[in-house]
């Protein structure tokens, strides 16, 4: 259903109050990204302060994923049921609350607690604003183009938070973990405002309270299995016996799904070619990422002795390009389809990995590294916006939230699985009392692995491309997703 907020307003342009709701929803985006990569360069200061171990630090970032991929199921269906403005305020005054007391503790436990409830409640904001985008926007165009800046408030949260935290954390740690409070509390009084009130689903089938308790449980499961191999061992009895748990509800959470009247996730939706390329392409496009973030932040504070804010500024064209280009994609996307685009991001990512792959002790930015950088923001430009675009499209709007949260959960789950994929690859390789050479060396491997997982993703899209007559415009259903893009019929503009 096309929102009032569009319909009143000149074809292609926007009110006032359309592009005030959009940027309330970029906020909560924003917010998501800035608090992932803020935290990372903080952790040392952190456990110098509280008297944390490594395996402790590494539950301020874990505890966070957990409550976010863990219960990104529920909080998309719950949207769709209870309402996406009303699930988006709740969790987004959660989330505030989260950070202002996550800044002002003074024990680890306590810290990791508040990581994981702000975790749960962007579970819950992240499925609702795209949702409430999906449903407020009508497809085409216009969501298209409110699409490409969404995404594009990701990936500037993200670039902007690994800055922030070098020059914030000079001065306390405690003010990364207070910044989100304050954008979080403007953010929500301009959603009581803005955001249009959407009705409950009425006539939905009960609520499939079985299926929130075992999708929940497998996701939270898989996660903190996932995030713990690591250092308990991939092979260890407690690692294969979590893994053979999460097979086991996840096979029971199928079997309920198909019987329910209301299930959280209905199944038919993975029959659609166009959705399941989405989500595989969603976990191997963040998962090759998140990886190659991680190394390439390693390789540049630990081998180059570069501080936390020089790293930041490394990373920084890449978050340029995809800022500068947020009002072009959706353009982009309406002329050349999806699928083009994400075959061309996919090859610009792969090509930006292999590049990297020739880094040494030594290297100069503007040869060695800018190249990858630019490469890679150009791909996330495109890959990004048109994922989430991809994934949405076709949906009937009391499904929009379903969608959305799985789409997220494709990126958490895939950023997980393969970052310890890859960090296993780079500690099984790791020398012992070694030369910085040898250590860099024992770094591609891992840099290899994820340049094969966007080899993946790059196969993955081009089994989407099938031949469109240029200047052809494809119509597009609006009620369910049974239909690949490029099965859709074209027609003459």
């Amino acid at each position: 259903m096309t929102s009032p907020l569009v319909t009143s307003a000149p074809e292609g342009r926007w009110t006032p109050r359309l592009w005030g709701t959009l940027l309330v929803l970029c906020a909560a985006m924003f917010l998501d990204a800035l608090d992932v990569s803020m935290v990372g360069v903080a952790l040392p200061s952190i456990g110098a302060d509280l008297g944390l171990s490594t395996s402790s630090l590494q539950w301020i970032v874990s505890g966070y994923i957990l409550g976010y991929g863990g219960l990104l199921l529920l909080g998309g269906r719950a949207a769709d049921l209870l309402g996406r403005r009303q699930v988006f305020l709740v969790a987004l005054a959660v989330f505030a609350v989260a950070s202002l007391l996550g800044g002002l503790v003074d024990s680890g436990p306590l810290l990791i607690a508040s990581r994981f409830v702000k975790g749960l409640s962007a579970a819950f904001t992240a499925p609702a604003g795209l949702s409430i985008i999906t449903t407020t926007f009508p497809q085409g165009p216009l969501r298209n183009r409110a699409l490409s800046i969404y995404t594009t408030c990701a990936a500037a949260g993200f670039s902007m938070g690994l800055v922030l935290s070098g020059l914030l954390t000079e001065a306390s740690w405690r003010l990364t973990m207070l910044l989100p409070a304050p954008i979080a509390l403007i953010a929500l009084i301009a959603g009581l405002k803005l955001l249009p009130r959407s009705a409950r689903e009425r006539d939905h089938q009960g609520y499939d309270i079985p299926g929130a308790v075992l999708g929940t449980a497998s996701m939270l499961l898989l996660v903190f299995t996932v995030v713990q191999a690591p250092e308990v061992g991939w092979a260890s009895a407690r690692t294969l016996l979590s893994f053979l748990a999460v097979a086991a509800l996840l096979a029971l959470f199928v079997r309920v799904e198909r019987r329910s009247p209301g299930p959280l996730i209905r199944l038919g939706v993975l029959r659609s070619g166009t959705q399941v390329r989405a989500q595989l392409g969603a976990m191997t496009f963040f998962g090759s990422y998140i990886s190659f973030q991680f190394l390439v932040t390693i390789y540049m504070q630990e081998l180059l002795d570069w501080s936390a804010l020089h790293t930041a500024l490394a990373f920084l064209p890449s978050g340029a390009v995809v800022a500068l280009s947020a009002t072009m994609v959706g353009s982009i996307v309406d002329r050349f389809g999806t699928q083009r685009l994400l075959a061309i991001g996919f090859a610009l990512l792969v090509t930006g990995y292999a590049l990297f792959l020739g880094i040494d002790l030594d290297p100069v930015y503007a040869a060695a590294i800018l190249p990858s950088m630019l490469l890679i923001g150009a791909a996330c430009a495109l890959v990004f916006p048109s994922l989430n675009i991809q994934a949405t499209n076709g949906v009937d709007d009391h499904e929009q939230g379903m969608v959305s949260g799985l789409l997220n959960t494709s990126v958490q789950v895939g950023g997980a699985i393969f970052l310890a994929v890859v960090t296993a690859v780079v500690t099984a390789g790791a020398p012992e009392n070694a030369t910085p050479q040898a250590v860099l060396d024992s770094y591609r491997p891992g840099l290899l692995v994820v340049t094969g997982i966007a080899v993946a993703g790059l196969l993955l899209s081009l089994t989407g491309l099938r031949g469109r007559p240029r200047g052809e415009s494809l119509v597009v259903t609006q009620s369910t997703v049974k239909e690949t893009e490029a099965d859709r019929v074209p027609v003459r503009d």
